[in-house]
């Protein structure tokens, strides 16, 4: 009771509502670019899959049916440069922020053990290491955690939510040296891999902890976790996975078999298709990269800063100079109509900036760029 009670942080997005009212006085109305939400249909290919599979009496199987994990192999090995995985190392989850949260306590971590994470980091991974009763560290530089035996986990985000960074090949392999030197898991959440728009990771990919540069070739103490909220606008599926070493997937199966953790049979079923088709990504991300355009010109106009945010589908947006802080600069924006995420909520590195989402509406991200430049 004390940990649900006394050890868990407020949820964040609570503290936004005064100011989601206030956005919401504009004449024109709230345009909301807080919440990374999809709004485009999800493919008709996916909805299909789905209702052929409608007719689901039995339980569905944890480890996932053939065809999800055969699709997921063949996925990694298309559009990630992942060879050598094999089925029994892939694991269906129930979207990809249930893996986060519960990942440090199903790794057996508690009192005494430490848990990694950005500096600017999504707030889950905080949370699953409190669940776990362990600590979180956030760093990003390798040095503040290399050669402490108390550190068992290890998060890398690329790209990042919030700030779109990528981790290249140097940079991860960096990070997965280091933790193997001290029996440490790296659990790498991939879930924008696919959103890429500036050099060199628009034409050359944002590399995967799995790719053989990364690891040579070894998934030994290493996780890929993946959805396919974004990119195939399922965040209302619950539509994930997680991939890699094969006794850690095994452990983790283990677990979801005991708690009943299952993706629903129709779901698997969407899933295996929406991984064998990559026409309706390559759009969805066409879709976002027109929205982002439009978007930063506006913030520029406007005389905001874009930091970073060269993958994946937020800009990390500041004050020009020196910045300002992050809540200011929410106030200000919802003063016209337009609400967004305070960085502070991805943690003190944030404290200056705001996370603008680009999962809105063509028509809605041209009246958020009126509003901006005055248009």
């Amino acid at each position: 009771m004390g940990l649900l009670t006394g050890s868990l942080p407020d949820f964040p997005w609570d503290t936004l509502v005064p100011y989601a009212d206030r956005a919401r006085m504009h004449p024109d109305g709230i345009v909301d670019l807080s919440v990374g939400t999809p709004v485009d249909p999800t493919p008709s290919l996916v909805r299909e899959a789905l209702a052929a599979a409608a007719d689901a009496p039995g339980y569905p199987t944890t480890q996932g049916t053939a065809e999800l994990r055969a699709a997921v192999v063949a996925w990694f090995a298309r559009r990630r440069g992942v060879a050598g995985l094999t089925p029994t190392a892939v694991l269906p989850t129930i979207g990809s922020k249930e893996l986060v949260a519960w990942l440090p306590s199903v790794l057996g971590l508690g009192h005494g053990d430490v848990v990694v994470h950005p500096e600017a980091a999504y707030p889950t991974y905080d949370v699953g290491a409190r669940l776990a009763g362990a600590s979180a560290l956030p760093a990003d530089d390798v040095a503040a955690w290399s050669g402490r035996d108390d550190v068992r986990l290890v998060w890398v985000n690329s790209p990042s939510n919030p700030t779109g960074q990528v981790l290249g090949v140097d940079e991860l392999r960096g990070v997965v040296e280091a933790a193997r030197r001290i029996g440490a898991v790296v659990a790498s959440d991939e879930c924008y891999a696919l959103l890429a728009w500036d050099e060199p990771w628009a034409s050359g990919g944002v590399p995967s902890i799995l790719d053989p540069r990364v690891c040579g070739g070894r998934h030994d103490g290493l996780l890929a976790v993946h959805s396919l909220s974004k990119q195939s606008n399922l965040a209302g599926y619950r539509a994930a996975f997680v991939a890699g070493d094969q006794d850690l997937v095994h452990r983790l199966l283990e677990v979801r078999k005991h708690a009943g953790m299952m993706v629903p049979g129709p779901v698997q079923a969407a899933m295996a298709v929406a991984l064998a088709d990559d026409a309706h990504v390559d759009a969805q991300r066409e879709r976002y990269r027109r929205r982002r355009r439009v978007l930063v010109e506006a913030f520029e106009v406007a005389g905001l800063e874009i930091d970073a945010s060269p993958a994946g589908l937020y800009l990390w947006v500041r004050a020009a100079g020196a910045g300002q802080d992050c809540w200011q600069t929410v106030a200000d924006l919802a003063d016209l109509g337009i609400l967004v995420a305070p960085g502070s909520f991805y943690g003190p590195a944030g404290a200056r900036h705001v996370r603008v989402a680009l999962t809105a509406s063509d028509e809605t991200v041209v009246r958020a760029a009126a509003r901006l430049t005055g248009a």
